[in-house]
């Protein structure tokens, strides 16, 4: 089945000048009037679109549809954010970080928008808070990884209500350990930007800690949206590592999948991919088993047996016609804190809040989503934290789709820092104070 995004697609480039595509269904006002307005952003074309920017709108539409229908399972069954509707519209974040800037500022000055929402690469998540500051925006990041967003600065306009990377890089390693594998030698292969760099950072420092001694063999770092990988797979060929390490995500991740598996890269050694849920429904058979994956958290197949999970795969699934994965839960997530705030706010001051009674209320929150408890921990209460799962693929041919298997997990402070701590240095220090039991 199709979602109406595909229907406002088609004027997408006659409204490019704008930068701005109207949402498909946009939530009549309540019976009081009172709307919610949220600009949206998320990669609607290009190569992060098919398998990552389009689900991750989807996940929006679906929980901003029956959040406005008092549809979602309690505690969120009240209809609408604090007895308002959401209007919406979307923008798409192709262009880079530049491009995003100018239209954070259309949605704020021309559109007069309440909240700005999404985010998917972290050069543009470096690029929108000091902006949001200076217009005193509140902004919610949805998925960005890089954890200098607030390790490098503080705000108070700005949330993520996702954990980032270093969280991920971490898990992976863990796992390594947990199912003794023995491992001597690495390589990875990660985007030459914030969120690549980030990750080979965060593991190598994590191997280091758990494999004392372990050696880099090679580093590979093509620039995002590369797409041919044939000398980046030469060379991890010839170096011959016992497991390889890479963060590539979307179109970037299916082409080296392919490309890798032709080649032989994926046998006879441990590869990991920590942020790779999104592409196996659409990789299929292509993809090897005993691939080690991760989803940035517990998504999808790594999701909790709880009514609220149960209800946004099964709504999305009959929806959208696919499986929920990475993408559409961040913005379950988040939308769900928005939820949370507005009304904890609105409880606590008798009325609708403003902006700056939603940030203090917001501040430290923690809430369920469909991928289990969040709660903003670090960044003074800006920056999320929540548990991670990492597990291995294996094609189930009776539901004709890759699985993940022999699933591990890990606690929300067993691969997190602790508020304050830069995570490189945490990890080099050997993790103290991680509460893994």
């Amino acid at each position: 089945m199709r979602s109406s995004l595909w229907r406002f697609l088609s004027a997408l480039a006659a409204l490019a000048a704008l930068g701005l595509a109207p949402a498909a269904a946009q939530a009549q006002d309540s019976d009081e009037g009172r709307t919610l307005s949220i600009g949206f952003v998320a990669f609607l074309s290009g190569p992060a679109a098919g398998s990552f920017g389009i689900p991750n709108f989807e996940g929006f539409e679906f929980m901003v549809d029956a959040i406005n229908a008092g549809e979602v399972p309690p505690p969120y069954d009240t209809p609408g954010i604090a007895g308002a509707q959401i209007e919406y519209f979307v923008v798409d974040e192709s262009g880079g970080p530049t491009k995003q800037v100018t239209e954070f500022r259309n949605m704020v000055e021309r559109r007069n928008v309440d909240l700005v929402m999404g985010y998917i690469s972290s050069g543009d998540c470096l690029a929108i808070p000091p902006v949001a500051e200076e217009l005193r925006q509140l902004t919610i990041l949805v998925d960005c990884g890089t954890p200098r967003v607030f390790e490098e600065a503080d705000y108070r306009y700005v949330f993520r209500t996702g954990p980032h990377a270093a969280m991920d890089n971490i898990a992976a390693v863990r796992y390594l350990h947990d199912i003794d594998s023995e491992v001597a030698t690495i390589a990875g292969i990660n985007q030459n930007y914030a969120w690549g760099l980030d990750a080979w950072a965060d593991f190598t420092s994590a191997m280091a800690i758990l494999y004392p001694g372990v050696e880099t063999v090679t580093e590979q770092f093509p620039k995002l949206f590369a797409g041919q990988y044939s000398t980046e797979i030469s060379a991890l060929t010839v170096r011959a590592p016992e497991a390889i390490h890479t963060s590539l995500w979307g179109s970037d991740l299916e082409a080296f999948v392919l490309q890798g598996a032709q080649r032989g890269l994926f046998m006879n050694r441990h590869i990991v991919m920590v942020a790779a849920d999104h592409v196996l429904p659409v990789l299929g058979r292509n993809v090897p088993d005993g691939v080690i994956v991760g989803a940035r958290g517990p998504h999808g197949d790594f999701a909790p047996d709880t009514e609220l999970a149960n209800w946004f795969r099964q709504g999305f699934k009959e929806r959208y016609g696919k499986l929920t994965t990475q993408p559409p839960h961040k913005s379950a997530m988040a939308i769900l804190g928005v939820k949370t705030a507005f009304e904890k706010a609105a409880a606590a001051v008798g009325r609708f809040p403003t902006n700056e009674e939603v940030i203090d209320a917001m501040e430290y929150l923690q809430w369920d989503t469909p991928s289990g408890p969040v709660e903003l921990a670090l960044g003074k209460g800006h920056q999320a934290i929540q548990a991670s799962a990492i597990g291995v693929t294996r094609w189930n041919d009776d539901e004709q789709r890759v699985e993940l298997v022999d699933i591990k997990r890990y606690a929300a402070r067993c691969v997190n820092p602790p508020e304050g701590v830069l995570s490189v240095e945490w990890i080099k220090d050997g993790m103290p104070g991680a509460q893994c039991d």
